[in-house]
Formats: structure tokens, C-alpha cells, sequence
């Protein structure tokens, strides 16, 4: 098992990770009323989701959606998984992975015997090998405009997720009668822990036959025979390629049930039913047993996104599950109904807010950044606009650990953050002096949490003497803004990767695609360029170290708080527990029981 899809491009998708953002302090444990009642093997739970399901290959950009991350990872295994520790996991009985050399940095992936699809074929080499040509780019020689249009070359494989580190490796090596695969990387990388076979979700031998070739063997034997792309050099398209990557791209798209050999399982349920924008039914995969066996007979799945909805479901007992979004109204209603046995889990996500000042402009001046940083009335921030949603809300104190991570407390003591623990108006105005710079401040207007963070930040940068602009856009305009540079300073999130360092320079290193307040430190540089190669999990976290001191002073901006979330369940299912990570309360479906 593992916990949600591992990485998301940052870089690819900078308008979805813009969104929101939180977590800091361990979720609460829960009170569990059913402590009295008794937990049976079998049964059925209905959870409710706000979208409906639309594809078997999240990893597309046509299937990439929460609701479909959520049914692969109930129907899916792998090599590992993240808790709700935000801990890797391996799955030792799916198999193991292990490195053979630093350098250059090798690692081979062996499967066990026993692992298998639901059609009984063997989980093999072939569906990594599948899921590499994806999640590499090798083949592509194709030359993209601003857009991301494909102006001259072929783009193949239509991947949502992050190529960095599976980019850097030359093709892999089957071995071991086709259970292992031996990757190795032309340069060392950071997260190849997570880079490769966390899930296996698509059966290469499926791909084959619907592309026209006799089997997986073929489809290897095809991918072994084709060059890495060259966008200086780009070549005629390869058609059996193309057949290949164009069933991967939309092939398991669906929203109905399709042919079985579509809706595969190698995980803990499989996919039984779908009725298009209104149910899809899992039921047990009675022949798992490399990962935790669950216990519930069936999972039947709802579709409602109206938070008053999903409350009204559980309180009718229509609804097991639901993790409706988190506001004033939806936590009372939700509140409201614990007499009746329903049980309320409130934490953090991954996502956090932040202020980032923009090094071009009236700000280019160290001690106006450093003036304007001493107005943020951080603590208020969390008081009036976190804590009112989630009681146990904090400041956060780090812009590379959150808060729930083993690093995040010797870092938040040492990074320079307890610099700016209160507001300082005083320290900000001497700062000035006589100055009365003027700063836009760009946030999301639409967003009621960003507009409320303008308001106190505005009123207390204008008591120490700055002229604040304000410089708010609508939902559909903000983003442009900030990618133009139309700030001085700006609020916004980022949704961080539940493990792993790969985003560290995605963000802070010089002209860095998500870099987008034009923040350049030759040391910070040298430490993200360190940091993308590093393999060691122990040294990644002191290079961290090292970058978010530096990022706090060098007068890189605040981040404020980690935004909050709410999962909840009835009296008739026991197991449930809140998780940070995308797949949020599913990460431990197979611990859910039936309660009578």
C-alpha cells in the first residue's frame, strides 16, 4: 500500500499548487463513541466525495483528480507508502527496492512472487518499465512554446506528475526473469526513494494488446528498441509509440464501468461498479495478500461536492464518510451531530499560506524587507482567520518543514523565525526612518481567508509607515499577476510533497520556474543544487536546514500558517483516522471495519 499519489509537478501545474495551503500541528486523535459498539469483518461503508470518478490513470492529464487518486490507491499497491506521520513506508511484501551503488546512483526493483492483477497475470518488470517511459519524458524530442504547445518534435506520454528525477536516467535493466528492474541515474537524486513504483497502476500487458502488440514482452522489447528523444534533433515520429502512449493517455478513461480488463486491481479492493456521475462500487480483492488484507466486503461511493449535503448525508446515515470543505458553518453542523454518533477529525494539510516579497522594485532594499517582515502580525493572522476553523492552528515557523515532520522544531529554533514572532512596529519604523515606500500587495480577492490576511497586514504595515496598495485580483486574474511579477509583496500557498526535498529548488533556486519573486542567493543555489543529488535522507534534512535560515534572512517573506481540513464518520464504521496526505482519509482504507 502507499498513501496518495508521491509528487506532483510543482513546476507543471503552478495554478493548482497556488491554491491553498496547511499543516502544522499533529492532527487531534479522536473520540471514538463507538468504543462500545463491535467492529465485524464484511459489511459495507458509503463514503461521499465531492467529484465524480473519471479515470483508471490518475497519472494523465486527463485523469489526474482527486477522486480518481483516491479509488487507485483503494485498488493499487507498491513498493512503499506515506503515513500520517508523513513517514515512507515500505511494503516489504509487495516487494523491495534497494540501492545498488551511489555512484552512479543505482537502484533495483525486485517484485515477489504472488503478486498479481485481478486477472490473474503477474504484477512484473514490464508494468515498471511502462510506468518509467511515462514518467520519464525519455522518448519525447519534442520542443514546447510558453504555453506548453508542442511547436516541433513528439510528445508521447501525456504525464501529470514530475519528471525531474526520472529524467536523469538512462533505460532500465529487467533482470531476474522478469521480476526485477534496475534504474540507473545519469546523476545522483534526491527523492529516489518515491521516483519509481510507490504504485503500480497500470498492467503493461493490457497497453500491449489495446496498442496492437502481442503481449508485454513485445511492448518491452518495442521501448528497448527506441532512442531517447532529442528536442535539437527531433525525429519522424514513432507510430507503434504513439499508438502505445496515446491508450495510456486516455484509454482508461471513463465514467461508467468499462471492459474489466480496464479496471484492473493489484490492491486491497477492486473496482465492481460504476454508474456514471453517481456511484462506484469497490468490493474486496479476495486474493490480496501483499500489503494489509482489509475487512469490509464493499465501499460504495457517493458523489456530493455542497458541504451542507455531505453533513445532511451523515446525519441521515446515507453517508459512513465525507470530508466536506472546512468553514465556520460546516464545523457547527458538524458539531451539532456527535450526539447522534458521528465523530469530527479536524488537522492540517500540506498546504500553507505565506507572504513573499518580491526582490525587484521598492523592496530591492534589504531594510525595507526587513521592515515590512516586522509588521506581519503573524499570531493575529492564526487567531482571527486558522483558529476559528481548526482550535489547535499555529504559526508556522518554517518554509521547508511542516510542522508535523521530525526536522521541523530544530529548525523553527534556529532558522531565524522567533525573529518575527510578534509584529515590531516600533524596530520597522526606525528601520524606515523617514521613508514612506509604497507596496502592492496582491492576494486572491475572491478568497476570503487571503482578503481577511490583506486587511490586518495592510493595517499594521500602515502604522509603521508604509503606503499599501491595495493590488487584489479576482480568482480568474490573480495568478497571471503574480507570474508577471505585479507585487511587491504577494499572499499565496504552496501545497507541499508529503515526502521527499525535490521541491526545495523548484521554489528557491534562481530562476526557478515556481521562483516567481525573483529571489537569487548564490549560497541558497549551491545548497539546492547539493540537495537535488543528495540521496541521504539525514543529510537532506541539515541541507534544509541550512536553506530555510537562509531564506528567512535573507528577507525572503513569512509563512504564516498551515490551512486545515475536516473528515468525518458515523457510528457504523470504525478506523477512520485523519491524514495530511492527498488521499487524506483513505490512506488506511483497509483498516476500516463495519460497525453494527
Amino acid at each position: 500500500m502507499r498513501a496518495g499519489r508521491i509528487s506532483k509537478a510543482l513546476t507543471l501545474a503552478v495554478a493548482a499548487v497556488l491554491a491553498l495551503g496547511a499543516c502544522t500541528p499533529a492532527p487531534p486523535a479522536p473520540t471514538d463513541s463507538t468504543a462500545a459498539a463491535t467492529a465485524f469483518a464484511g459489511g459495507n461503508v458509503t463514503v461521499l466525495e465531492p467529484e465524480a470518478f473519471t479515470s483508471f490513470n490518475d497519472a494523465s492529464t486527463t485523469g489526474q483528480g482527486a477522486t480518481n487518486t483516491r479509488i487507485d490507491y483503494a485498488t493499487h499497491s507498491g513498493f512503499n507508502y506515506v503515513d500520517s506521520s508523513l513517514k515512507l513506508v515500505p511494503n516489504d511484501k509487495f516487494g523491495k527496492y534497494e540501492k545498488l551503488s551511489d555512484k552512479p546512483l543505482t537502484i533495483k526493483y525486485t517484485i515477489n512472487s504472488g503478486v498479481q492483477w485481478s486477472d490473474g497475470a503477474p504484477v512484473t518488470a514490464a508494468d515498471l518499465f511502462l510506468q518509467w517511459a511515462a514518467a520519464s519524458g525519455y522518448y519525447n524530442d519534442a520542443t514546447l512554446n510558453a504555453g506548453f504547445k508542442v511547436v516541433k518534435g513528439s510528445a508521447y506520454f501525456n504525464y501529470a506528475g514530475d519528471t525531474t528525477g526520472l529524467s536523469q536516467t538512462a533505460m532500465p535493466v529487467i533482470g531476474d526473469n522478469g521480476t526485477s528492474l534496475t534504474l540507473t541515474y545519469t546523476k545522483p537524486f534526491s527523492d529516489w526513494k518515491t521516483a519509481l513504483g510507490s504504485t503500480v497502476s497500470i498492467p503493461a500487458h493490457i497497453v500491449a494488446v489495446r496498442a496492437g502488440l502481442k503481449d508485454a514482452d513485445a511492448l518491452v522489447a518495442l521501448l528497448q528498441g527506441i532512442p531517447q528523444g532529442d528536442p535539437s534533433a527531433p525525429v519522424k515520429p514513432n507510430p507503434e509509440l504513439r499508438k502505445v502512449a496515446d491508450f495510456w493517455n486516455t484509454g482508461f478513461d471513463t465514467k461508467s464501468m468499462p471492459d474489466p480488463s480496464l479496471a484492473l486491481s493489484n490492491g486491497p479492493y477492486l473496482v465492481k461498479g460504476i454508474t456514471a456521475g453517481k456511484e462506484l462500487v469497490l468490493t474486496r480483492n479476495v486474493d490480496y495478500t501483499w500489503g494489509t488484507v482489509p475487512t469490509l466486503d464493499t465501499i460504495t461511493v457517493h458523489y456530493n461536492a455542497k458541504a451542507d449535503a455531505q453533513v445532511a448525508a451523515l446525519k441521515a446515515g446515507t453517508a459512513d464518510v465525507a470530508t466536506p470543505a472546512l468553514t465556520g458553518d460546516t464545523a457547527a453542523a458538524l458539531a451539532a451531530l456527535k450526539s447522534g454518533g458521528v465523530q469530527t477529525l479536524t488537522g492540517t494539510t500540506l498546504g500553507f499560506d505565506q507572504a513573499v516579497l518580491n526582490f525587484k522594485g521598492v523592496l530591492a532594499k534589504p531594510d525595507f524587507r526587513t521592515a515590512f517582515l516586522k509588521t506581519v502580525p503573524r499570531q493575529d493572522i492564526v487567531d482571527q482567520v486558522a483558529k476559528p476553523l481548526n482550535p489547535d492552528a499555529a504559526v508556522l515557523n518554517s518554509f521547508v518543514f511542516r510542522a508535523v515532520q521530525t526536522p521541523y522544531k530544530e529548525s523553527a529554533g534556529s532558522n531565524g523565525s522567533a525573529d518575527y514572532a510578534a509584529a515590531d512596529i516600533d524596530a520597522a519604523k526606525q528601520l524606515l526612518g523617514r521613508a514612506t515606500p509604497t507596496v502592492r500587495i496582491l492576494y486572491n480577492k475572491d478568497d476570503p481567508v487571503r482578503a481577511a490576511e490583506f486587511d490586518l497586514i495592510s493595517a499594521s504595515a500602515q502604522m509603521a509607515g508604509f503606503t499599501v496598495s491595495d493590488a487584489g485580483k479576482g480568482a480568474g486574474e490573480w495568478l497571471q499577476a503574480l507570474k508577471d511579477g505585479a507585487f511587491d509583496v504577494a499572499l499565496y500557498g504552496w501545497t507541499s510533497n508529503p515526502t521527499g526535498s525535490v521541491q526545495v529548488p523548484q521554489v528557491f533556486r534562481t530562476g526557478a520556474a515556481s521562483n516567481l519573486n525573483n529571489f537569487s542567493n548564490t549560497v541558497v543555489d549551491q545548497l539546492t543544487e547539493q540537495l537535488a543529488q543528495e540521496p541521504d535522507d539525514a543529510k537532506q534534512d541539515a541541507l534544509k536546514m541550512q536553506i530555510d535560515k537562509l531564506v528567512f534572512g535573507a528577507g525572503y517573506g513569512l509563512p504564516l500558517f498551515a490551512r486545515s481540513a475536516v473528515a468525518a464518520y458515523g457510528p457504523h464504521v470504525a478506523g477512520v483516522k485523519y491524514s495530511p496526505v492527498p488521499v487524506g482519509v483513505w490512506w488506511n482504507v483497509w483498516d476500516w471495519k463495519y460497525v453494527k
